[in-house]
């Protein structure tokens, strides 16, 4: 006979969406002693999968670049001679702390602009990390955003961080993955891994995590390749397209809509010989080999200030960027997670593409005048 408190429990979660109640039950177990339950719920629409990192964060002047060997506007993997920039960041730059990773930021952002829409608990993030305090406040930070993290821990190796040098309002980034490097497969086989995956109708994953689990990646895209489901992908750096570009052949087939910025889509187009006209490499890579035929790609390519350009079934479109005032500009770390995020948020909506960009921008825009991904405040678009 079941106990009370169970009946109670199931009597509520019954109310729920079958998908919420199915997550609640993987997470419950039906243990004999009531649960403490901590997660989020989660009510079945957006997934991300990446890398969780903490950013360490501070202005910094070109000699600190220099010393580093670094360019502003690049994003790269730490090497043996960037591990003390850290240190020294935190030691003397008064350096903050903020919940980053590019997929991570992606699904925060949109999270808080679906919230402005009245929808709650609709994303769920996957990542490694260790066991320790970063870790704790990567997650505590994804909670208060009402993002589910369902993290894989990794007791033997520290959570991932990025070091963001910002110097005239423009970043560079160095990211040691440590724990973040170690996702694996066999994560995605836990009761609740499963019921988040299967329970989403829409994924997105970073570039930067195709250097750590092409396997993973395969497995959310085979899901949503099956179930006709919307697989979303970001080539987030120049050399994720240079170094890694076996990675990135296996997972392009799945993208039903495609990210990158200029930067990327200039390294794209010249490893494959697609030209310099950016309009044409759209086309081009939207019209490239598809694992669902059925479903032409969208390619969309952010140039900063400049016009968005996307691509779709033949024709290309350009969407004007209101710009900033330059002294309202802050930082720009973030802005092209926070443009997928709001893009994201109006898509799993079933927003038309003109409202998607137009939320996309407007979150890129918000997110360069705050430090980093940073969304304390109540979300105030108006879609």
């Amino acid at each position: 006979m079941f106990p009370l408190w169970l009946a109670s429990v199931l009597f509520i979660l019954v109310q729920r969406s079958k998908y919420s109640f199915f997550l609640h039950l993987a997470c419950l177990q039906l243990n004999p002693e009531p649960p403490v339950i901590t997660m989020s719920t989660f009510n079945g629409i957006l997934m991300g999968m990446g890398n969780p990192l903490l950013d360490i964060s501070a202005e910094v002047g070109q000699e600190m670049l220099d010393k580093y060997d670094l360019k502003l506007d690049s994003a790269i993997l730490a090497e043996e001679k960037h591990l003390p920039v850290y240190k020294e960041l935190i030691d003397n730059h008064n350096a903050g702390f903020i919940a980053g990773g590019a997929t991570q930021n992606s699904i925060r952002v949109a999270q808080w602009m679906l919230k402005a829409s009245k929808i709650e608990d609709a994303t769920a993030f996957m990542g490694c990390v260790g066991d320790d305090e970063y870790a704790k406040t990567l997650e505590d930070c994804a909670s208060k955003d009402g993002v589910l993290a369902h993290y894989m821990k990794d007791e033997s190796t520290p959570t991932g961080t990025c070091a963001v040098l910002v110097k005239d309002g423009e970043r560079s980034l160095v990211a040691n993955l440590a724990a973040a490097n170690n996702f694996k497969k066999s994560h995605l086989e836990t009761d609740v891994a499963k019921a988040i995956y299967s329970s989403a109708q829409f994924y997105y994953i970073a570039g930067f995590f195709l250097t750590v689990s092409v396997e993973s990646l395969e497995i959310i895209a085979e899901h949503a390749l099956a179930e006709k489901k919307t697989f979303c992908l970001n080539l987030s750096a120049p050399f994720i397209i240079d170094f890694f570009g076996d990675a990135v052949a296996t997972a392009i087939p799945y993208a039903d809509y495609l990210f990158c910025n200029e930067s990327e889509a200039d390294a794209y187009a010249k490893k494959h010989g697609l030209g310099d006209d950016l309009k044409e490499v759209a086309l081009k890579v939207a019209a490239m080999p598809k694992k669902d035929e059925s479903r032409p790609r969208t390619v969309v390519f952010t140039q900063g200030s400049k016009s968005t350009i996307v691509a779709y079934n033949g024709t290309v479109t350009e969407y004007a960027v209101e710009p900033l005032e330059k002294d309202k500009l802050v930082d720009t770390n973030g802005a092209g997670d926070a443009f997928v995020g709001g893009f994201l948020s109006e898509l799993v909506q079933g927003k038309e593409m003109e409202d998607c960009v137009k939320a996309g921008h407007w979150s890129a825009k918000y997110i360069i005048q705050q430090p980093g991904t940073t969304i304390d405040e109540t979300c105030a678009y108006k879609a």
